[in-house]
């Protein structure tokens, strides 16, 4: 299973991430910017107090270091200009790109300093989403299985997205869901979520007694989240997949009030019904915790599971994106679709839909049907 987060067409590195060994360029085609308007002017037209801008946008984008060297460059040309041209200017005007260079080095410094308090933040983020999304082995569980996840939240990479895949004693089974509300307390309850399938998906041979646990679970991260003061109780809708080790080409599946899968085979796509329930926290609420439904699967069929942040995704002119015109178009192509291909195509086609304005965290997971004489429980 490949659970990656990788550039796309839409969603961008940053310019100054991917050129910034040679950002100091720019301030130096500012400074001979500079000097040529200067050269090429009449004597009238006196620019030479441009040259405050060579260190200001050497702070934006160099480090303290090259925007020194600017600073001085910048000092330096100025009665250099003034005297070849014979364009004399003001004290005043000298003053100013003095004023200018001393202010672009602590500038500087505070940027640089708040660029690695970034890309710490980024370190811990990432270490947190390899924790709730952590990958997972090819083959693993005897399924085939691929996941994206696209965060709308640049820096962090982390929300309350969440999906999985178990190899168990009983078959394969696989979690995605989404925690409602946004921030730590939303990777808390997605983190208490994820952990508590991975042990009771392997220990339970019911997935109702697997749905009980999930909801339990999720009461008591509440009530902790309460004793904290971190705010309201949260929620989460979430599909589980089991694929029986005993009943090859059957899937048992119970949704927690989650958009219901969808399967990709050599006779098209189809969505599987809807399972009706509540979402894990509101079983109180609802009157009970959603029914293990059993249903059938071709052989080859691909069973995706995506988030909210697929179906809700919007352009520019607010049209949602079409899940289900995609699929179609996957499908229309030749063999089966391999879940790798299927989350990078759906991946791609949201950011290309969106131009890579992401307002919802985005998480995708496929899972192939795997043939009978590749299933092989874990005992």
């Amino acid at each position: 299973m490949r659970a990656r987060s990788v550039e796309e067409p839409g969603q961008r590195t940053p310019i100054l991430i991917r050129y910034g060994h040679r950002s100091w360029l720019v301030p130096l085609a500012v400074l001979g910017l500079v000097v040529g308007v200067d050269a090429a002017t009449p004597m009238t037209f006196a620019s030479v107090s441009w040259l405050v801008m060579v260190p200001v946008v050497a702070a934006g984008l160099c480090g303290p270091a090259a925007t020194v060297l600017f600073s001085l460059l910048a000092i330096a040309a100025y009665p250099a200009l003034d005297s070849i041209w014979g364009k004399s200017q003001g004290t005043e005007d000298f003053l100013l790109v003095i004023a200018g260079a001393a202010l672009s080095v602590p500038i500087s410094i505070f940027r640089v300093r708040a660029a690695g308090y970034v890309r710490h933040l980024q370190g811990a983020a990432e270490t947190t989403r390899q924790v709730v999304l952590r990958p997972v082995p090819p083959g693993w569980g005897g399924v085939d299985s691929a996941a994206r996840y696209l965060a709308a939240d640049v820096e962090a990479r982390v929300g309350g997205d969440f999906y999985d895949v178990l190899a168990t004693p009983f078959g394969a089974r696989v979690i995605l869901g989404d925690v409602q509300g946004k921030g730590l307390p939303a990777v808390s309850a997605a983190a208490a979520l994820v952990g508590c399938f991975r042990e009771a998906a392997f220990h339970e041979g019911d997935l109702a007694t697997v749905a009980g646990w999930l909801e339990e679970r999720l009461h008591r991260q509440n009530l902790l989240a309460e004793r904290l003061g971190e705010g309201e109780e949260r929620f989460a809708t979430a599909v589980v997949v089991g694929f029986p080790a005993d009943a090859p080409g059957e899937v048992e599946v119970v949704n927690f009030g989650h958009d219901s899968p969808h399967v990709l085979g050599s006779e098209g796509v189809r969505q599987l019904p809807p399972g009706g329930g509540a979402p894990i926290g509101l079983a109180q609420l609802a009157g009970g915790l959603p029914p293990v439904r059993r249903l059938r699967l071709g052989p080859g069929e691909t069973v995706l599971i995506v988030s909210d942040g697929v179906t809700e995704a919007r352009d520019r002119t607010g049209a949602f994106f079409s899940l289900r015109a995609q699929l179609d178009r996957l499908a229309d192509g030749p063999g089966t679709v391999d879940p790798g291909r299927l989350v990078d195509e759906v991946a791609a086609a949201v950011l290309r839909h969106t131009e890579g304005r992401l307002t919802d965290d985005t998480a995708l997971l496929a899972v192939r049907t795997p043939p009978v004489e590749q299933v092989e429980p874990v005992r």
